[in-house]
């Protein structure tokens, strides 16, 4: 507790106690998240204001996208699933030669989605954001397909509820956390879909629990991908795939 209170007095009130400070500090004290507290958090170079309250990006995920981000080129890319839209945000803040589609279902997030591009000074002809159910309002049209989709679907199995910290079941959109009953309901919907929107060889990184491992190679065999790769995070786990279409 000392460390982040620590970290709030630096990165919000730049070292100068006050009322609102003792306010905060009694916020942490019943377990809100410390970067819900601040308001705001760093990801890949990318300051990501959290006022909407959207998931908080993890550092698996910073992870795994620092990883991939090496490995694209310029084209299009569809940042999906995407929350405070830190993903697509840093993708086009690190990679000046790609064009940024960013898809949220949430309403609110879609606000914050546009809220961090501003913060991150995106040039708006570089990213269109849409909110959408998965594929539902996203539209292919004139400018083609995606050379690249980043998607991080809620994928945590609801009968796993019990493993999850109280506070991130009290504080974070759980919505954005569980994919149903096996925590598929997403990835299975998201894989079926993809294939018609990603051009010849274009690629999907997609994040999922450790434990899906199996059943995650199972789906993407199911919808006929050429072929894809199980990679793991920091810590030794199975994180991510990346598919090829």
């Amino acid at each position: 507790m000392n460390k982040e209170i620590i970290w709030l007095l630096r990165e919000k009130y730049s070292n100068k106690p006050s009322k609102k400070f003792e306010k905060d500090i009694e916020k942490l004290k019943r377990g809100e998240p410390l970067d819900y507290v601040i308001g705001f958090t760093y990801f890949l170079n990318c300051k990501i204001d959290l006022s909407k309250k959207p998931l908080i990006p993890r550092q698996e995920t910073e992870f795994w996208v620092e990883e991939e981000m090496k490995n694209i080129q310029a084209g299009r890319v569809l940042d999906i699933f995407a929350g405070s839209g830190c993903i697509g945000v840093a993708l086009l803040k690190n990679k000046p030669d790609i064009l940024c589609d960013i898809s949220e279902k949430d309403k609110n997030l879609v606000a914050q989605i546009k809220i961090n591009c501003k913060l991150n000074n995106i040039d708006s002809k570089r990213y269109r954001v849409f909110q959408s159910d998965i594929f539902k309002n996203i539209a292919v049209g004139a400018k083609g397909k995606y050379d690249y989709i980043f998607a991080n679907p809620p994928y945590i199995a609801t009968t796993r509820k019990n493993k999850i910290q109280k506070s991130v079941l009290r504080y974070e959109p759980q919505q954005a956390l569980f994919g149903g009953k096996d925590g598929f309901f997403y990835i299975e919907k998201f894989l079926k879909q993809a294939k018609k929107y990603l051009s010849e060889n274009g690629k999907i990184f997609m994040e999922f629990d450790h434990i899906q491992k199996k059943q995650i190679e199972k789906i993407i065999k199911k919808y006929g991908y050429t072929s894809y790769e199980l990679k793991k995070d920091q810590y030794g786990k199975w994180r991510w795939a990346a598919i090829t279409n």
